[in-house]
């Protein structure tokens, strides 16, 4: 179906429908679906030109940042609307003018769990009502208006830079323009407060609770982004009289104010009526971090974990700890020990077909710019863009940015070794499983008699148990959980189940290669990679072969692991993920050290640039990642995120004067960047 020039918005991206009214039905079937805040809101206009004959075109977009705490405001967008549809410059020309007929504007309400929608016909009149999630209407009411308005500004501060979120035809609007808006929003806010746990929390959250929201996230991220945490701090000292868990927010505002004296009071006195709150358990915690006292924050982040046992967060918190006090292998089990939850991402609207996409673009640089192809610099290694570790999400990429911390500070043959210590590996289970069948053919009952041996738990602390060998420690792994992702390994690597028993000749270091130790040549680096990486063997799994060999060995050298636990499935998982970032970033490191010893220059496309900068930001080498970023940057390429990735690392140093030029380069790169994409 062709659609007009004339009937286009001049600076409003939208799209087509194919049948006219299928936008909002569409989300009317996925109401349904949204979980926790709702997709972004919907604007669906009819335009027409009043011919007799002449089909009426349906068009929408999505939009976020607008004024919903009224059906005026509402209003006042679409029919603004009305001004941006393309005007024709040829005075004398017999096209017909397109006009927007009608509109409705959809909010949905993560309060209420209801879609809040107001139909504009014009000229006419405006009709505000909801629809529940089985599409019947109902009236709206203050409550409702009030509960969409916040919905709508917390969608507008999550949303505004979450790079995994993305939506053809997106407007975003500056959702607080002034000081009065501001304070609308902190009195709603104040009034919502007891009900934010209706909305739902991060991923990393079990339980959304009164203080762990998406309420809560978006009043820290717009005061905390802009560093003035007095508002909030207002806000929630008022609110601590009515909840005293509150305490912990406001804590960490006075904290992001310099005020920490007056922080710790109000934590001591908190504790004394709520000891088992982790929240303010983990607000210490992160003080004392601060102060260099890990020994007293390990012990709250031990508590904080007996508090809230199936919160990740807590035990994410004491492995951090447990690295920070160089206890590797408490660390390890206590990172085996986190629980997983299932990923669930940003409620969105479902993708329609339709009959024309139009993105408008700043005609000013727009026509200036040479036309957008795809280039050489777009490409990549496909051994690049098979990395699995970029496809975490929520508790499984928290977990692994632990694992790679972990690598970073002891390196990958140390961390094997650590890994092999605590945790009951594949071969030996499978000895310590033979023996036990010798044991029960000789006529013992099945069980090694054993004195007393340290048992380790799961937050990490070594206790003596008697009772050790009779723990189903041995006993065959749980079956996989339904919810751990299955995490593809790219092809190029050896089989998994190879058994490596010799020590890797090499640490993966972020530093260079000498001359004496490199190759000849980076095809013969490549062939050559399982000398610099050990490939990890498998912990504890189903035993699936007898083997004569393994039971006369068993006969021979009995095994005992009363203080050793099974490897969870997924943090196994996560070390094969963990094998090929590290396989890949050496020999990367292996062919730069080559071409400069060589004194030949190392090309890669600016695709390739950006991915290795990510990976070297995963692996916590932020010179190299800093450098590829630098690399990619050189080329012809347009992408924000290498800019965007300086400016933090820039801002972390604390190197003001180059952060804010990287930021002055970055939007103008987003500007270009948007133009090109049309």
């Amino acid at each position: 179906m062709a659609i007009p020039p004339e009937v286009l918005y001049k600076d409003i991206p939208e799209l087509f429908e194919i049948d006219l009214g299928e936008a909002l039905t569409a989300r009317t079937e996925a109401l349904s679906t949204f979980r926790e805040l709702g997709p972004p809101d919907l604007c669906h206009v009819v335009k027409s030109t009043g011919r007799t004959g002449q089909r009426d075109l349906g068009s929408y977009h999505y939009v976020s940042g607008v004024d919903a705490s009224s059906s005026a405001s509402l209003a006042a967008y679409i029919n603004s609307l009305t001004y941006a549809i393309e005007e024709n410059s040829a005075w004398f020309s017999s096209t017909a003018k397109w006009k927007v007929r009608n509109g409705c504007y959809c909010c949905f309400n993560a309060f209420s769990r209801v879609d809040m929608r107001v139909d504009v016909k014009i000229p006419g009149g405006v009709n505000a009502y909801v629809i529940d999630l089985r599409g019947e209407r109902h009236e709206a009411t203050p409550e409702i208006w009030q509960e969409t308005y916040v919905s709508a500004l917390l969608r507008a501060i999550l949303y505004s830079d979450d790079p995994t979120y993305t939506l053809e035809a997106y407007r975003k609007l500056d959702p607080i323009t002034n000081a009065e808006g501001e304070l609308r929003f902190l009195q709603a806010a104040e009034a919502l407060f007891s009900k934010g746990w209706q909305v739902g929390s991060d991923p990393e959250i079990q339980v959304a609770t009164v203080v762990s929201n998406h309420l809560t996230a978006g009043i820290m991220k717009y005061f905390g982004d802009s560093g003035r945490f007095q508002q909030a701090a207002n806000m929630f000292e008022k609110l601590m009289v009515h909840e005293l868990e509150v305490s912990s927010l406001l804590a960490r505002s006075y904290i992001g104010m310099n005020e920490e004296v007056k922080a710790v009071q109000i934590i001591a006195n908190a504790m004394k009526e709520t000891p088992q709150s982790y929240t303010l358990l983990h607000a210490q915690c992160d003080f004392l971090r601060t102060k260099g006292k890990y020994e007293w924050a390990v012990k709250l982040a031990r508590q904080a974990v007996n508090c809230a046992p199936s919160e990740f967060v807590t035990w994410e918190k004491l492995t951090d700890l447990y690295i920070d006090l160089g206890q590797y292998d408490s660390a390890l089990l206590t990172l085996n020990s986190c629980p997983m939850f299932t990923f669930n991402g940003r409620d969105a609207h479902r993708t329609l077909p339709v009959a024309k996409i139009h993105l408008p673009f700043t005609r000013a640089i727009g026509e200036i710019l040479p036309e957008r192809t795809k280039t050489e610099d777009d490409e990549a290694d496909p051994a690049l863009q098979r990395l699995p570790a970029p496809g975490l999400r929520g508790t499984w990429a928290r977990a692994y940015s632990l694992l790679t911390r972990l690598v970073a500070q002891i390196g990958w043959d140390e961390l094997l070794k650590t890994r092999s210590s605590v945790f009951v590996m594949e071969e030996e289970y499978r000895m310590q499983k033979a023996q036990g069948d010798v044991v029960k053919h000789v006529g013992g009952n099945g069980h090694a008699a054993s004195g007393s041996r340290g048992v380790i738990h799961e937050d990490g602390t070594v206790m003596q148990d008697d009772k050790a060998s009779t723990r189903g420690i041995i006993a065959p792994p749980s079956p996989e959980p339904a919810e751990v992702p299955t995490i593809k390994v790219s092809s190029d690597s050896v089989d998994l189940r190879a058994d490596p028993k010799g020590k890797a000749r090499a640490k993966v270091e972020d530093e260079d290669a000498e001359e004496g130790d490199i190759v000849a040549t980076p095809s013969h680096l490549r062939n050559g990679v399982s000398a610099l990486v050990e490939k990890p063997v498998q912990a504890a799994g189903e035993d699936k072969q007898d083997s004569s060999d393994i039971t006369a060995v068993a006969q021979a050298e009995p095994f005992s692991f009363s203080n050793k636990r099974l490897c969870e499935r997924w943090l196994d998982n996560l070390f094969m993920v963990l094998y090929e970032d590290l396989r890949v970033w050496t020999i990367f490191r292996a062919e730069v050290a080559h071409f400069k010893t060589q004194h030949v220059a190392y090309r890669k496309t600016g695709m390739e640039w950006e991915i290795l900068g990510d990976l070297g930001v995963r692996l916590h080498h932020k010179e190299e990642a800093k450098e590829a970023y630098q690399r990619c940057l050189d080329g012809t390429r347009y992408s924000v995120k290498p800019w965007a990735r300086l400016m933090e690392m820039y801002a972390e140093e604390g190197d003001i004067t180059r952060a804010i030029r990287v930021q002055y380069h970055r939007l103008n790169v987003m500007v270009l960047y948007e133009d090109l994409r049309v």
